[in-house]
């Protein structure tokens, strides 16, 4: 009788381990990705996409940061100068990151058809094309208004985060960008993709290159520093956020994994650091803060 219970005992428990992953299993399959619509408002033949829709909340959001860090009175920039570097960062954003996406990641498709790269609402941007692109047009309107460039970039820097937050949002809403397999319970399928569990990296993207970006560098610049250190240590912080993440990220299928076991996005942000370490460096050799 008593080895009776006993083995009613183990064949109970066993049977509530086997129901438990069984049933983990299935809240862990049942994560997945919603399969929104891509197109946010048809209004007639005028579609417009989340995507694109991310991008305009995204600038929108850094003209009412630089507001208020004017407000503030924590910068002498004026509001008129504000809305002249987000107008030109547009241009650089928009031509920087489908350029840079085109010649960087698919040159030899876009080459056989140039008339492709207008099609920005199917997606393909890169943010180190978008980066130059707006590094090119700040660099002509520090000129143009008698400013230092890094005096510029150590504005604007601290606002740039929000906008790449509300870019990833509009990756995950297009399923696009999806992360390497993983049995962590938050993995999420991509049924487009396949019915394996990946990393929502898209998601991972937007928290910390975007929120915690942002959090930082916002606090970061809310006091007086030298001349170059908030650009530099968005420079930095991207650039370390981005490379780590991409460890979750699939790599492109028409790429792959490259040079050391790194992906494109990887190579590129380590010319990225440097750069930040070395207006950082130069930054502290001077002894004059500057406002804002």
């Amino acid at each position: 009788m008593r080895l009776h219970t006993r083995s009613s005992q183990v064949l109970t428990f066993t049977q509530g381990i086997i129901d438990h992953i069984s049933h983990t299993t299935t809240l862990r399959l049942m994560l997945q990705h919603p399969q929104l619509d891509p197109i946010a408002l048809q209004l007639g033949p005028v579609a417009i996409h989340w995507y694109g829709l991310m991008y305009l909340l995204g600038f929108a959001a850094v003209w009412l940061l630089g507001r208020r860090r004017i407000q503030q009175g924590k910068t002498d920039f004026t509001v008129r100068e504000l809305e002249d570097i987000i107008f030109y960062s547009v241009i650089g954003v928009v031509v920087g990151g489908r350029l840079g996406y085109t010649l960087i990641y698919k040159p030899g498709y876009y080459l056989s058809h140039p008339l492709e790269i207008l099609h920005i609402w199917e997606g393909g941007m890169s943010f180190h094309g978008g980066l130059i692109g707006v590094i090119v047009v700040l660099l002509w309107y520090a000129r143009r208004c008698g400013r230092h460039f890094l005096e510029v970039g150590d504005f604007i820097a601290p606002m740039i985060p929000i906008g790449l937050a509300a870019g990833r949002w509009g990756n995950f809403v297009n399923g696009e960008l999806w992360g390497r397999p993983t049995d962590l319970p938050w993995g999420m399928v991509f049924p487009h993709v396949d019915v394996i569990a990946r990393h929502p990296s898209q998601l991972y993207q937007m928290a910390f290159e975007g929120l915690l970006l942002f959090a930082f560098l916002w606090w970061y610049s809310g006091k007086p520093r030298k001349r170059g250190q908030v650009s530099a240590m968005f420079l930095v912080g991207y650039g370390l956020a981005r490379f780590l993440v991409e460890f979750t990220r699939e790599p492109d299928d028409f790429l792959g994994l490259l040079a050391g076991g790194l992906s494109m996005g990887q190579l590129l942000c380590i010319p990225m650091v440097a750069a930040g370490a070395l207006i950082l460096w130069n930054a502290g050799k001077s002894s004059r803060p500057q406002q804002g």
